[in-house]
């Protein structure tokens, strides 16, 4: 039988993509159901420990029904973490999200990744008020899915796309 990984995330990504996830950028989340019909939506935040031991993701309740119920049905998700205006991109994986309801304890994650966030779009031309009223949702209706990433891979566009950047754990034979 084969046992759980001791190397950290650190270690399997690089520092850049690690530092641009940590920041907060356009993240998206998909997975799918038992029927494997796919489900994706726009994460309305995240946070990420500084290790990359825990990743964080915030979806709207009402615009996400069918992504959260697919995550619930599998506990499966990919999540592509995008920088707007250089396209660095990373990709991560993971067979054990859970979903909670977001509460007060998640409104300072949520105000820093919407303040990262007017900053990135900015960028490309994008203003303040723009950003957020994409990202402005009541507490209420936000939901929290955590996870530790199994696997992840470089999503940058160029010859490394789609190479593994390493395995968190591996599953037991």
């Amino acid at each position: 039988m084969k046992t759980a990984s001791k190397r950290k995330p650190a270690a399997a990504i690089a520092p850049d993509l690690l530092a641009l996830m940590v920041k907060g950028v356009s993240v998206i989340v998909s997975a799918c159901g038992l029927d494997l019909r796919p489900s994706v939506m726009r994460a309305m935040g995240s946070a990420v420990d500084a290790d990359g031991l825990t990743v964080t993701v915030y979806l709207s309740r009402s615009q996400s029904r069918e992504l959260l119920q697919d995550i619930a049905s599998t506990g499966r998700l990919a999540v592509v973490f995008t920088q707007p205006h250089s396209h660095l991109a990373v990709q991560l994986k993971s067979g054990n999200a859970r979903i909670r309801s977001a509460d007060a304890s998640d409104a300072p994650a949520l105000a820093r990744y919407v303040a990262s966030m007017e900053e990135e779009l900015a960028l490309i031309g994008f203003g303040a008020h723009y950003t957020r009223t994409l990202f402005s949702q009541p507490l209420e209706d936000m939901v929290a899915v955590s996870f530790e990433p199994d696997e992840a891979f470089d999503q940058t566009p160029g010859p490394k796309a789609g190479a593994p950047l390493g395995t968190r754990r591996k599953a037991a034979a």
